[in-house]
């Protein structure tokens, strides 16, 4: 009976953590940086969008649909954006490939504030294997500190988004 238990409890506790997990680009990385650079920016796009609607994290919400269906009516967010990276970017294009907005925004946010290119920044983040922010953040850029600037770009999306249109 208490075995019975236990395996229902962890069982249970198994399948709340997947989404967490699923969320963020750990993929292949080593060594410890993961639980360092653990938080990657898909949090950030939990909050409401401009539409005032919870914006959810289930499969069919990924993915490049999603991120140009919030982009396209949200001038505000997607000029700024565009502001932010090289003239002539097309922003659907850059953001294809990310999970969510929140990602999307800070790693456009990091790339700005680092000087990193969006599309070497974009292809660590994406792999294979796939990397936090922060991970890729400290592989393209080790002078800088990876864990405060993914704090910062989170920050920085977080507002753009709550603020967007």
């Amino acid at each position: 009976m208490k075995l019975k238990f236990i395996l229902s409890a962890t069982a249970m506790l198994a399948f709340m953590a997947a989404p967490v997990f699923a969320q963020h680009g750990h993929g292949g990385s080593s060594g410890g940086s993961s639980s360092m650079h653990g938080s990657s920016a898909s949090h950030v796009d939990d909050h409401s969008s401009s539409s005032g609607k919870k914006s959810g994290h289930d499969s069919s919400n990924s993915g490049r649909s999603s991120i140009s269906q919030k982009l396209a009516p949200d001038t505000k967010l997607a000029g700024k954006l565009q502001g932010l990276m090289a003239p002539g970017t097309d922003l659907q294009a850059a953001a294809s490939g990310f999970k969510n907005l929140g990602q999307f925004v800070a790693a456009v946010h990091v790339s700005h504030n680092l000087g990193i290119p969006f599309d070497q920044l974009k292809a660590k983040m994406q792999g294979p294997p796939s990397e936090s922010l922060g991970k890729a953040i400290h592989d393209l850029k080790p002078a800088a500190n990876a864990k405060l600037e993914t704090k910062k770009a989170e920050k920085e999306a977080h507002q753009d988004i709550e603020h967007g249109s």
